[in-house]
């Protein structure tokens, strides 16, 4: 690793992204982030990349905080003058402009699947102010990753400048924090007071059989998106968050699974580890949401914003990652 990363507080940030980064409660494959601003520099999570991995390999990505800043006064996107600038093959996280217009000298963004079955709902604000009461917190509406969230982030600290956790509509968490130590623990509380008990998994009353192109997949509680009726009957209307489109639909229109209705789940032949990752956390969120919760599915608009050419190209950086293909 470069000599940069052999400081304390890099240290501290790569050991908490690692450990963050086994929990597929809070992070699933590439998912979530993790910065340290340091002498005007934000180190940030390279594009792609696992925080699970973030002791083993080069992970992080140097970004000139003032740079960053400009780029967003001028409406522009960071990432996109600076590609490959940074004395490295590395490019920085799309939430970049997300962890620099941030004051707090780090930040942790995750996938927690608590989070996303709250912030799926259309009466997230509400029931958010009630667990979160107390906590500075804010309730950052759906938007694009990228400058369009760290825009609405920095109207969210212009509210209110002593913020330290938001809660993103259909996406995730990000708290913000002095230490590493006090982001792990504010992340720690935040989740404590969200945690929703999941359903109890049901196993599959007919097993489906294995045909052609599909198998049984080798977690058995994912057969629960087919057998049980509420998660079903939530996946069949629609796409609750990003990773969703971006991980489990293929550019030809295919899905990297398929649930039958009060049977269960076969999965591509070629599934990978990656979307073994993410329909495990999809199962975890859908069994949090209850049943009677008012959904906000991802709108058509966004999905096509979504599913463009540059995000296949991240999804093949992030398999490339991802060291081995299983299910």
């Amino acid at each position: 690793m470069a000599t940069a990363h052999h400081h304390p507080q890099i240290a501290s940030l790569l050991t908490l992204s690692a450990r963050l980064g086994r929990d597929p409660l809070l992070v699933q494959a590439s998912s979530g982030n993790t910065s340290v601003k340091l002498d005007g520099v934000l180190w940030i999570k390279a594009s792609g990349k696992w925080l699970a991995s973030a002791m083993d390999e080069d992970s992080l990505v140097p970004a000139s905080l003032d740079q960053v800043r400009g780029c967003m006064r001028q409406g522009l996107d960071y990432r996109s003058i600076r590609a490959g600038t940074s004395g490295c093959e590395l490019r920085a996280s799309i939430e970049t402009a997300m962890h620099a217009v941030m004051p707090h000298r780090v930040v942790v963004h995750v996938h927690s699947v608590n989070a996303i079955a709250w912030a799926v709902r259309r009466d997230a604000p509400e029931r958010m102010a009630e667990l979160l009461s107390g906590l500075p917190w804010q309730w950052i509406p759906y938007v694009a990753s990228g400058l369009p969230l760290a825009q609405e982030i920095g109207r969210a600290l212009e509210r209110d400048p002593a913020a330290t956790v938001f809660v993103l509509g259909n996406h995730g968490l990000v708290v913000g924090a002095d230490t590493c130590a006090e982001a792990a623990a504010l992340l720690d509380q935040v989740e404590q007071r969200i945690a929703v008990q999941p359903r109890p998994p049901r196993q599959a009353p007919v097993r489906l059989k294995p045909r052609a192109q599909w198998r049984l997949p080798a977690n058995p509680a994912l057969h629960a998106l087919g057998a049980d009726a509420v998660s079903f009957r939530i996946l069949q209307q629609g796409v609750l968050y990003p990773c969703q489109a971006i991980f489990l639909q293929e550019p030809t229109g295919d899905a990297a699974y398929v649930a039958a209705a009060g049977r269960g789940v076969l999965v591509s032949a070629s599934i990978t580890k990656t979307q073994s990752a993410i329909l495990g956390g999809l199962l975890e969120v859908v069994q949090r949401i209850d049943e009677n919760a008012p959904i906000r599915y991802l709108l058509p608009s966004e999905l096509e914003a979504l599913l463009s050419a540059d995000v296949y190209r991240y999804r093949q950086k992030v398999e490339s990652n991802a060291k081995t293909r299983v299910v």
